[in-house]
C-alpha cells in the first residue's frame, strides 16, 4: 500500500523503528501503513467506524498480521493499557471530533503513551473566509446540526491543540507545514457533498430537500479548490 506524503513527512524526524505506536482515528489505514513502511514493531488502528475497521484491515492488517491490530473502539475510552505505547498519530483526526469530546480523547491518548512516547498531530488549519470549501463545510454541519445535533466538522488551529496537549504535559517539539495550499479535489468536494446530503435526509421537510439541492450546486460551483493549509506538530512526553 502507497504512503501518502503527507504520512510520511509528519513521521520522518520520529524514532518509528522498532516502536510500539497506536493510530488514533485509523481512517482508511494511511498512517497505520506509514507507520510499517518505517519499521514499527507494533501498530494498533483504533477506529470507532466498522467500515474503516474493515477497509484497515483488509487494505493494511492482512498484509502484516503480526504487526498490525485493528481495534474497533472509542478514543474516549481506549482498550489499551496504561504506558504502553510509544509513538501515537492523530492524522487528520480532530476535524472530526467535536469540542466536548477533545478533553475526554487527548487524556486517554496521554493516558496510554509511556514515558518518553513521541505524539504526531497532523490536521487543517480553519479555512480562510473567501474559500469556497468554507460554503461547503458550513452546509455539511448545517445539516449534521438539524439531523444529529451536533457539527460534523470543526477545525481547530495548530495553536489550540498545542495548548491542549501541552496542558496535559506533552513537550512541544516542532510544526511543519504538510500542504500549503490544500489540494481540494473534485472527488473531496463529491464526498463533502455526499455526506451532507446524507443527513439532510434526516432533515424532514422542505428544509432538508432544499439542503440537497444545495450541495449539489455547490459541487458544481466550487469543482476542486486549492486553499488552506495543512500542519503537522509533534510532542514528547517526559521520561
Amino acid at each position: 500500500m502507497d504512503v501518502p506524503t503527507t504520512v510520511s513527512t509528519a513521521l520522518e524526524d520520529r524514532p518509528v523503528s522498532g516502536a510500539v505506536c497506536l493510530e488514533a482515528g485509523a481512517g482508511v489505514g494511511n498512517t497505520t501503513a506509514g507507520l510499517l513502511a518505517a519499521g514499527a514493531s507494533r501498530v494498533y488502528a483504533v477506529t470507532n467506524d466498522i467500515d474503516h475497521a474493515a477497509t484497515v484491515e483488509e487494505r493494511v492488517a492482512r498484509d502484516e498480521p503480526d504487526r498490525t491490530t485493528v481495534l474497533e473502539a472509542d478514543l474516549r475510552n481506549l482498550p489499551l493499557a496504561d504506558d504502553s505505547v510509544e509513538i501515537i498519530t492523530a492524522h487528520g483526526l480532530f476535524n472530526v471530533v467535536s469540542p466536548a469530546s477533545l478533553d475526554a480523547i487527548v487524556d486517554e491518548l496521554t493516558r496510554v503513551a509511556a514515558p518518553g512516547s513521541h505524539l504526531v498531530v497532523d490536521d487543517y488549519e480553519p479555512l480562510p473566509d473567501d474559500a469556497a470549501m468554507r460554503d461547503l463545510f458550513a452546509l455539511e454541519n448545517a445539516a449534521s446540526e438539524l439531523a444529529t445535533g451536533g457539527s460534523a466538522l470543526t477545525f481547530y488551529p495548530a495553536a489550540v491543540l498545542r495548548r491542549l496537549f501541552v496542558g496535559e504535559g506533552w513537550q512541544f517539539d516542532r510544526t511543519r507545514t504538510l500542504l500549503d495550499p490544500v489540494p481540494w479535489t473534485e472527488q473531496h468536494v463529491r464526498a463533502h457533498a455526499n455526506v451532507a446530503r446524507s443527513l439532510a435526509e434526516d432533515v424532514p421537510g422542505e428544509l432538508g430537500e432544499e439542503l440537497s439541492r444545495e450541495a449539489e450546486r455547490l459541487v458544481t460551483t466550487i469543482g476542486s479548490e486549492s486553499i488552506g493549509e495543512m500542519y503537522s506538530i509533534a510532542f514528547r512526553l517526559p521520561d
